[in-house]
């Protein structure tokens, strides 16, 4: 059975490859070797990264990349209109995409676990408001890509609800 943190810790570093990948023009080769060789389970500069299960770290990467026009239209069809995937902060556009890869293309994962997952490695990076985008983002885009599994409680709304202040 597989170890939910090493899970979590493949997640992690998936979307650390594809921010490094983003902003410093590497290669999904190069990227998925350097994480595995030299970040995943290991201590960096005093900190300890978690133990990752590689086999799910290389699907969301090369996923991810392999399928970048589907996953950047699906986020963009989430953003809110005038605000496109190239104006969001590259970390939190890494953590859209591979969350929007495994919704869109990982069919083994449930919808909810694959929100609750990179909402969770979004507060590694930030406070509450990215953490929130991020839910709304992936939960819009679970709704268009498994309706059915996403249909036994209505979208969350920002605001208060009728009848409260």
């Amino acid at each position: 059975m597989t170890n939910p943190s090493e899970r979590r810790g493949a997640r992690l570093a998936a979307v650390q490859a594809l921010y490094q990948m983003d902003v410093a023009g590497k290669g999904v080769i190069d990227a998925m070797a350097e994480f595995e060789a030299f970040w995943m389970g290991r201590e960096v500069d005093g900190i300890d990264l978690p133990a990752a299960e590689s086999a799910l770290f290389r699907d969301i990467l090369s996923g991810t990349v392999s399928k970048q026009i589907d996953v950047d239209r699906l986020v963009d069809g989430a953003l809110s209109s005038g605000w496109p995937l190239a104006r969001v902060e590259a970390v939190l556009r890494a953590i859209l995409r591979a969350g929007a890869y495994e919704l869109a293309f990982r069919k083994d994962v449930p919808p909810r676990v694959a929100i609750s997952e990179y909402v969770e490695v979004a507060h590694s990076f930030y406070g509450e408001e990215e953490p929130g985008l991020v839910n709304a983002v992936l939960d819009a885009i679970a709704r268009e890509v498994r309706p059915g599994q996403m249909a036994d409680r209505p979208a969350r709304r920002s605001g208060p609800r009728p009848g409260q202040d």
